[in-house]
């Protein structure tokens, strides 16, 4: 897949597929096709009242495109309990370049000057595929995904994408659907057109909770 293109993304996402690497260090991608889809239903997010707290207070500043590079560099890093991931060169290179032309964004979560956490994924008319998410603070992850929901709420969209279901991402709300549905789903998704900045950048601990509770 080494003549992988933005275009060719954008229209692997749009049939339902996404590529993946097998760990940090391998230089290829392959496209996945799971049986089951991991989705967020942004009607259904559930706001934990601590997590609601920490967003009312401002913990975080939240930013939205200031740092993509640098998320994506952060979601690559090892930690314990994840020592590799999937993201390897071609992926950062090729995800880069889709936010370059307006096709992937990122939120990042700041603790004065320095980036906290965040998450980065695609955007393609009411469809958001988020890729991956980190954090260095905590809470700053979580924080960042609660203001995605709300930026995508209040941009119209249509479906949250998250692609595996893990027990993090189940606690929000998070669940597997068939493949088939997930079809559906985006195909539906796909006929509308969603607006990411919707929101202000940075967004106040108000307004994203507003946005959440379906209000402007």
């Amino acid at each position: 897949m080494s003549d992988i293109t933005p275009d060719l993304i954008l229209r692997a996402y749009a049939c339902g597929l996404f590529p993946m690497a097998d760990d940090r260090n391998s230089p290829d991608l392959f496209w996945v096709d799971p049986e089951s889809r991991g989705i967020l239903p942004l009607e259904r997010f559930h706001l934990p009242r601590s997590l609601k707290k920490t967003i009312r207070q401002n913990s975080f500043r939240v930013t939205v495109n200031t740092a993509f590079e640098a998320v994506i560099e952060g979601c690559a890093e090892s930690r314990p309990g994840r020592e590799n991931t999937w993201i390897n060169d071609p992926i950062e290179r090729i995800y880069t370049e889709l936010h370059r032309l307006g096709a992937a964004h990122s939120v990042e979560c700041w603790h004065g000057d320095t980036l906290a956490g965040g998450l980065y994924g695609v955007d393609l008319a009411g469809a958001f595929f988020g890729e991956s998410m980190f954090h260095r603070v905590t809470d700053a992850s979580k924080v960042a995904l609660a203001h995605l929901v709300g930026r995508l709420k209040a941009g119209g969209y249509q479906l949250l994408d998250c692609q595996f279901i893990t027990g993090h991402l189940a606690r929000f709300g998070a669940q597997e659907v068939p493949k088939p549905l997930y079809h559906e789903l985006l195909k539906r998704a796909l006929k509308v057109r969603g607006n990411f900045f919707s929101l202000p950048s940075p967004c106040p601990g108000e307004a994203t909770l507003a946005a959440l509770a379906g209000r402007r």
